[in-house]
């Protein structure tokens, strides 16, 4: 092999050394970038109103005579049923349930027995997406107190927001704004450049009361979790 073609092969063979060594490099530089990554978190938070509302108007009626008091408390939940029409309610969403009867005296321990032995309860019921309507009337009853009717308060009216999916969307965007805003802070802090994402978490959406007062409003809230690559 001649002079030259020794060199042209040593020179060869450095350009594929180079080659290698800056592939090398450019691997490990960049295995340590991916390596380089800050997580944040994103929150995004509604106040919505309910969209539907469960109403047990539950009351008590009592007495000794078991038939006369089961046609008492039909009338009185007949009264009840008119009072919520009349405010607005519709007939197809109001529902009578099964009256619970006790007797007093069979439960009762002792020689001074309760003047009236039967307790009979019994709920009418509303369940709709009138939700204004409902509590209009929930402020009206006292109508149905001056006709004699005795509430209970075994059940809970129940406010509920079905309608998460038509703000799902906005929320999940303005949760990862706040979450690249809260990365993009940190990158600059630490003379870095903010990357793109490497993972992504939604995250669950929760809904509650906001407070003990208003149960008809609601709070909606979801954190999304997002890593996003830093570089120098």
């Amino acid at each position: 092999m001649s002079v030259q073609q020794n060199l042209i092969a040593g020179v060869c063979v450095a350009i594929g050394i180079a080659s290698v060594g800056f592939s090398l490099k450019a691997g490990i530089d960049h295995f340590v970038d991916r390596d380089r990554v800050v997580t944040v978190k994103g929150l995004a938070e509604r106040n919505v109103e309910a969209d539907y509302v469960i109403w047990p108007v539950t009351f008590r009626v009592s007495g000794n005579d078991l038939a006369a008091l089961y046609q008492k408390a039909q009338t009185q939940s007949e009264e009840i049923r008119q009072f919520l029409i009349n405010q607005g309610i519709k007939a197809e969403d109001i529902s009578q349930g099964t009256p619970s009867v006790q007797d007093l005296h069979a439960d009762f321990y002792g020689t001074n027995l309760p003047p009236e032995r039967y307790r009979m309860e019994m709920a009418v019921s509303v369940a709709t997406t009138d939700v204004g309507t409902v509590r209009k009337a929930m402020v009206n009853q006292s109508e149905l107190i001056q006709k004699g009717v005795l509430f209970t308060q075994n059940y809970r009216t129940q406010f509920s927001f079905n309608g998460l999916n038509a703000i799902k969307p906005a929320m999940v965007e303005e949760a990862t704004k706040n979450a690249r805003s809260t990365a993009q802070k940190f990158a600059e802090d630490s003379e870095s450049t903010l990357g793109k994402i490497r993972r992504a978490s939604q995250g669950q959406f929760t809904i509650y009361d906001r407070d003990s007062n208003t149960p008809y409003m609601k709070r909606v809230r979801v954190v999304t979790t997002v890593e996003y690559y830093l570089k120098d």
